[in-house]
């Protein structure tokens, strides 16, 4: 095994140039948080296991912006400005300090982009896969944050970017997927290793955004979720789905991939229920920030599950309407039957402290 930084470097070199003020120049057991004047905090947490949500032999830079990124995208769907994050790694024990440099860079280079600095973390080691998780936290207008249980009858219903982007490029990871051109192919595989959370929609999201949350395990089923926890119903035209010209050459070579398209996880776009006297002032805002919003359905007052119709005015029904990591039906379940995970080769074993000299097994917390 190569020589490794000792715990007091690997911090100094890798992680304490990623702290913000909050941070403490990560030298103590905790971060120091003051929330903006006027906003409240918005906070979320997001884990991601080597074999259900990446390739254990991923580049170690996407699987760290990866992690960022789809908390950042819980951020967007509340309206959000992230102001921080805090990691705690569950890592076996035979990493290279070639993987953390690299790891480290990755995340460096995503919370400058999001401007969200690291304020803190821990890790331990594991007998198991590498795990990672980051709460990220943010802060809204106090009383604007477009909450999950918000969607009212008559809003009109809204989704950022392109579906099914994600869930097809998994399948191509996967081996499962029709022959594309090579353009196709690699936009949706990159759309699979790396997420882009619709940031930009942010203000728009807490301005105008009765409810809102982000797809992570599915169109169908995300939007079924945040119908039925805000008591009501809702009729969905599957043929405004917005589907990008990989996904669309995709489902035009094998047709059956539209459900996959639809039901399928990791798109990271973001819902928005919109009073139909504010769509205009929405579309404008998805417009001025360069993020197509589509319009895809209205809810209507009901307890029933949503409607959901097909190009030829029937209605659509899925079996499945998202990823469940606890049902037999789950895409983990695919993922791992049909992978073959080595353990990871390369992740970092030791645990990053918000300290250089920290006491064991504790977790820098607020």
């Amino acid at each position: 095994m190569p020589d490794r930084p000792s715990e007091d470097d690997l911090i100094a070199r890798y992680f304490a140039p990623l702290a913000g003020p909050a941070g403490l120049a990560l030298a103590d057991d905790v971060a120091l948080l003051e929330p903006p004047p006027g906003r409240e905090l918005v906070l979320t947490t997001d884990a991601l296991v080597a074999g259900v949500h990446f390739f254990a032999d991923d580049p170690a830079a996407a699987i760290a912006r990866k992690a960022l990124r789809v908390n950042i995208s819980d951020l967007a769907a509340k309206g959000a400005e992230p102001i921080g994050f805090l990691i705690a790694l569950a890592l076996p024990g035979d990493w290279t300090a070639s993987w953390l440099e690299a790891f480290a860079a990755g995340l460096g280079e995503d919370a400058a982009l999001y401007r969200c600095p690291l304020i803190g973390g821990d890790t331990v080691k594991t007998p198991g896969p590498l795990t990672i998780a980051i709460t990220a936290l943010g802060a809204v207008e106090t009383g604007r944050m477009a909450k999950r249980s918000g969607v009212r009858p008559g809003d009109r219903l809204y989704v950022t970017g392109t579906i099914g982007d994600a869930a097809l490029g998994l399948r191509l990871r996967l081996g499962q997927g029709p022959e594309l051109a090579e353009a196709h192919r690699r936009h949706l595989l990159d759309r699979y290793l790396q997420p882009e959370p619709r940031l930009a929609v942010a203000p728009a999201m807490a301005r105008f955004a009765n409810a809102g949350m982000d797809v992570s395990d599915g169109f169908v089923g995300d939007l079924t979720k945040m119908l039925r926890v805000s008591g009501v119903s809702a009729r969905v035209e599957l043929q405004r789905l917005p589907l990008s010209p990989a996904a669309r050459a995709a489902i035009v070579a094998d047709p059956a991939l539209f459900d996959v398209a639809a039901t399928g996880g990791d798109d990271y776009e973001l819902l928005a229920a919109v009073a139909p006297e504010t769509c205009a002032a929405f579309e404008a805002a998805g417009a001025a920030a360069g993020v197509a919003v589509t319009l895809v359905g209205e809810a209507f007052a009901g307890a029933g599950p949503p409607r959901f119709i097909g190009r030829d005015g029937g209605e659509a029904t899925f079996p499945r309407g998202a990823f469940s990591h606890f049902s037999s039906l789950g895409l983990n379940k695919e993922f791992n039957s049909d992978c073959r995970f080595a353990r990871p080769r390369h992740p970092l074993s030791r645990r990053l402290r918000a300290r250089a000299h920290g006491r064991r097994n504790r977790q820098a917390t607020l």
